[in-house]
């Protein structure tokens, strides 16, 4: 539609309601009492079949105007209903009405349940109250056999304009009616072990928990920079230390980072710790949670990623350097940082010549190895120079940690530590990440004195972990792109392509 239709339908829809108002109808009034959803109307169609007084409301969807009667579609949250709307049954004034409407516009009805010759559940419509004028015209929606076609199909602008997207395929609105199970059965689950939900802090002086460039903002009355939280890791061991024992957050994080099919620069996590555990209890309890939201799902196989993933079978377990050896040939007991640089270079695996063991160890696992771990599988003991907020691997030289990561369909889903509770080792490893920092990597954690001071109060044995709900709420909706299970994701700017 060009920019002058677009005009001219907008002011021939402006000069409606003008016409409306002249005519002594309210196009806006400010509410209409509903007697049942479409839905409910529908379960309990039996019950009401023949009386009056069911009272409907919804937007317009279709219409057929056929002289003295016509035919029409509204559409409500829960669905969509038939209307056989008479000239004789609403009066000759409110018909006329009627037929200026345009699909878009809301109406409340109120009638009778009925049955049309050709089977299809309809509503006889007595009274029709326009609620809401629309005056910009919705996409080019079609409708045959009960089913809308030819409607918002342009991805970019489904994502930027949501509220289209919704109003003309409606089957959207069920990713984010099951995202909303998805969080309901995680807060179940933790509620049920007795975790104790908590908030923490999006403006932080000091950002940390993770490896990320922040955003920044300032604070006009305390004329201070803030940044909004990559991760809530550090607040929630702080009241690990405090004494709360069984802690968790659904917490947005924000991320100044690129953006593809898995990543969107602000997005939600849950975390939680506890206290008196390892990572190895946090393995079983990871897959204890995917088991429970599959059998809350009712469903035990998802397709993610032309691959039909099976939530039930138990998970696998390796070594990054089992896995490595498996699917690079390298043999981690004897290879060395200058060992790795030259297999990433064979391999033409972007790393800087300067990189460390670990940032050249984890170059070389998502590029050979990652793609590999389709099943669900429990990748563990990480390079101690990529996880400072890890405990060593016991009985080790301390080259690994006890970390694990689990991965599905070549994504990574968690991450969990047995978390480092030795303050002196822990500022040991943040004075060596604001050391990369200084030397240029934006991305090396900041050294927080104000958490490095309350480990020194004492912290027990806990265990953490940490999980994307954007990615999962892929996996189990069987989504490829994060922006298929965002309301809003982020978007470029149109004029910038």
């Amino acid at each position: 539609m060009s920019e002058r239709t677009l005009n001219e339908i907008i002011d021939q829809r402006k000069e409606k309601i003008k016409a409306l108002v002249a005519d002594g109808i309210n196009p806006y009034p400010h509410n209409f009492d509903r007697s049942h959803l479409i839905t409910e109307a529908l379960e309990s169609f039996d019950d009401l079949q023949g009386k009056k007084g069911t009272r409907l409301a919804g937007r317009l969807m279709s219409r057929r105007v056929m002289g003295k009667a016509s035919f029409a579609n509204i559409m409500d949250g829960s669905g969509k209903l038939q209307l056989y709307i008479g000239r004789d049954d609403i009066g000759v004034d409110v018909y006329m009405m009627f037929k200026q409407l345009d699909i878009g516009d809301f109406v409340g009805v109120s009638g009778e349940l009925m049955t049309t010759r050709t089977g299809e559940k309809t509503l006889k419509v007595h009274e029709l109250t326009l609620l809401s004028k629309n005056i910009r015209p919705l996409p080019n929606v079609k409708e045959k056999d009960g089913q809308l076609f030819d409607g918002f199909e342009d991805k970019e602008q489904r994502y930027r304009k949501r509220y289209l997207d919704l109003i003309v395929n409606p089957d959207v609105k069920e990713t984010f009616v099951k995202r909303a199970k998805i969080y309901r059965s995680i807060r179940t689950f933790f509620d049920n072990s007795d975790y104790l939900e908590v908030e923490t802090p999006i403006l932080q002086p000091l950002y940390g928990g993770a490896s990320a460039r922040p955003f920044k903002t300032h604070h006009n009355a305390l004329d201070i920079d803030l940044f909004l939280r990559i991760a809530d890791e550090l607040y929630l061991k702080r009241l690990i230390i405090g004494g709360f024992e069984k802690v968790f957050e659904f917490s947005r994080n924000f991320r100044n980072e690129g953006m593809d099919r898995t990543h969107n620069p602000e997005f939600t996590a849950i975390e939680w710790y506890e206290a008196y555990v390892d990572y190895f209890y946090l393995m079983d309890q990871v897959e204890s949670l995917f088991k429970h939201l599959a059998t809350d799902l009712d469903q035990s196989t998802f397709e993610f990623n032309d691959h039909e993933i099976d939530l039930t079978k138990p998970f696998d377990r390796a070594t990054m350097a089992e896995l490595v050896q498996k699917h690079a040939n390298v043999d981690l007991s004897k290879a060395d940082a200058a060992e790795l640089l030259k297999v990433c270079r064979e391999h033409k695996i972007d790393a800087a010549s300067d990189a460390n063991y670990g940032q050249l160890l984890d170059a070389l696992f998502d590029e050979l190895v990652q793609p590999h771990l389709i099943h669900p599988t429990f990748v563990t003991e990480y390079p101690k120079a990529i996880s400072p907020l890890a405990k060593h691997k016991r009985d080790s030289d301390g080259t690994f940690v006890e970390r694990f990561e689990l991965f599905i369909a070549g994504n990574e889903f968690a991450n969990a530590f047995t978390e480092l509770n030795d303050p002196i080792d822990q500022r040991e490893r943040l004075e060596a990440q604001s050391a990369l920092r200084a030397a240029g990597d934006e991305e090396a954690q900041s050294l927080d004195e104000d958490f490095l001071q309350a480990m020194e109060y004492g912290m027990p044995p806990t265990g953490g972990v940490g999980i994307g709900l954007d990615r999962l709420v892929m996996l189990l909706t069987g989504n490829r792109s994060i922006r298929d299970v965002l309301l809003f994701p982020q978007m470029r700017p149109e004029s910038k392509g």
